[in-house]
């Protein structure tokens, strides 16, 4: 506990009473070390906080991959990234609330004697698994980063920056690691606030982050891939919406969503679904609109993309993404089906076909967002949907699907288009600027860590938003 500093009278005075002066000198209501649970849930729900937000000073995710449009600014919907700082505060945030507070929860857990040696690795490893998320999507997100010398505070504030590709295979490594450390056997975390203690979820979240890890590298290295991911099939995945990686976000202003906060309490209307998005749905006669669009107008308008829009004269966001209590998700059935589909048509060892994915992948989208049974048969039926008969090739189809059900998952979303190249998007209304395939690294980082800036830098190609990640091979 934190030491009161007590001054010499008083000390003095004390030392003659038969109470211990140990047990005076505690303070009872300000800790010194904080539990590992508590700084393993803030680090969490910071992550999933930053990924779900829209704001755009933080995360633009939603503008970038084209299913939403600004109204009153075009900045973001028109690729001005590094100037309006965004880089900066998703940087920050990821390394600062995310990763910091996910390193020193493990540490609170390894050095908690209370805890059994079974104990300390299941929570260890939990840990890593989010640590593996967060690390994977910021170099989905920039390229080569700080990772091994990273999170030391004060002994380096200018860390070097490690590869990609490197940082990729180390994090393969941690999630068959973290997904062997996992013991049923032992309890977990006090409050487990996403799984509730269910070991065998966690284990196919770590198989998951492991087949995800797998097919983003499968254009790159292709043996890699194929064996990671057969690896990581064969151990048990996602396979239901009940293994969701969700976050049960509350119906208060606290906990809640945080699109709560930048649709509701800014009192704002910036944001309406993109034309590019609603346009795509509307040829389909996609039954989710019901759910992703309000019904203000009929049929659906949507806002034209990296232009100034009149809120009033077009469709609006669904009623749902405005309520505290919708849920944050940053990994699901659909995502994996559709993995699992591009899987097959690489020829790799899973059971289904690619055709039996992909249904099973808008089926696990749908039936997330709530829509009736017959209307999910009626889409999957439709010539333009169905695997057999839609057009273009499997890249094409898997991933005009894909992007559409990672609504609401911005950063998904647009990674499917970087990786699949499809759907076709459409260059902003304003400057005509070509979609970004990365951010630009954080401005601070080329004032204060100029020299690793430089080398990282050179290294993958050139700082600009057209640099291509060492995945993106097509």
């Amino acid at each position: 506990m934190k030491k009161i500093i007590i001054g010499s009278l008083i000390a003095f005075s004390l030392a003659s009473c038969s109470e211990s002066f140990d047990t005076m000198n505690v303070d009872p209501k300000n800790a010194n070390e904080v539990p590992g649970s508590f700084l393993f849930t803030n680090g969490v729900k910071s992550l999933f906080d930053q990924m779900g937000s829209t704001s755009v000073n933080n995360n633009i995710f939603r503008l970038v991959a084209q299913h939403w449009t600004e109204t009153q600014y075009v900045t973001e919907t028109n690729y001005d990234i590094r100037n309006r700082g965004i880089p900066d505060a998703h940087w920050n945030t990821m390394y600062g609330n995310v990763l910091y507070d996910l390193k020193k929860a493990k540490e609170s857990v390894m050095a908690d004697d209370v805890l059994t040696p079974g104990e300390k690795k299941n929570q260890a490893a939990f840990i890593t698994l989010v640590e593996v998320y967060t690390w994977q999507q910021l170099v989905d997100l920039f390229g080569n980063i700080p990772y091994s010398k990273a999170l030391q505070g004060v002994e380096n504030t200018t860390p070097a920056y490690d590869d990609a590709f490197t940082i990729y295979k180390d994090l393969l490594l941690k999630t068959k690691a973290a997904y062997n450390d996992i013991d049923p056997a032992y309890s977990g975390l006090g409050v487990d606030f996403i799984y509730d203690g269910d070991m065998a979820k966690w284990k196919k979240l770590a198989a998951s982050l492991r087949f995800k890890l797998a097919m983003r590298i499968a254009d790159s290295d292709p043996a890699l891939s194929k064996a990671e991911a057969e690896a990581a099939y064969n151990n048990g995945l996602i396979a239901s919406n009940e293994d969701n990686f969700i976050l049960k976000y509350e119906a208060n202003t606290a906990n809640a969503n945080p699109l709560y906060a930048d649709l509701v309490l800014s009192g704002r209307q910036d944001f309406v679904p993109a034309d590019t998005f609603v346009d795509y749905l509307n040829g389909l006669n996609d039954p989710r609109r019901t759910v992703f669009f309000d019904n203000n107008k009929t049929p659906y308008v949507g806002g034209v993309y990296g232009s100034l829009n009149d809120y009033a004269d077009f469709t609006h966001i669904g009623t749902g993404f405005f309520l505290q209590d919708l849920k944050g998700d940053l990994m699901d059935y659909s995502e994996i089906s559709f993995l699992l589909a591009e899987a097959k048509e690489r020829g790799y060892n899973v059971s289904l076909s690619s055709a039996d994915y992909y249904k099973q992948a808008i089926t696990a989208s749908m039936e997330y967002w709530g829509i009736a049974k017959d209307d999910i048969t009626t889409y999957l039926a439709r010539p333009d949907v169905n695997y057999a008969t839609a057009a273009g090739t499997w890249r094409e189809k898997i991933g005009k699907q894909f992007w559409i059900a990672m609504y609401n998952r911005g950063f998904e979303a647009w990674s499917v288009y970087r990786k699949y190249d499809a759907p076709a998007l459409r260059l902003p209304a304003e400057t005509e600027r070509p979609v970004p395939k990365r951010f630009t690294y954080p401005v601070t980082e080329s004032n204060l860590n100029g020299a690793n800036y430089q080398q990282a830098s050179s290294a993958i190609g050139g700082d600009q938003q057209q640099t291509k990640l060492f995945w993106d091979k097509n």
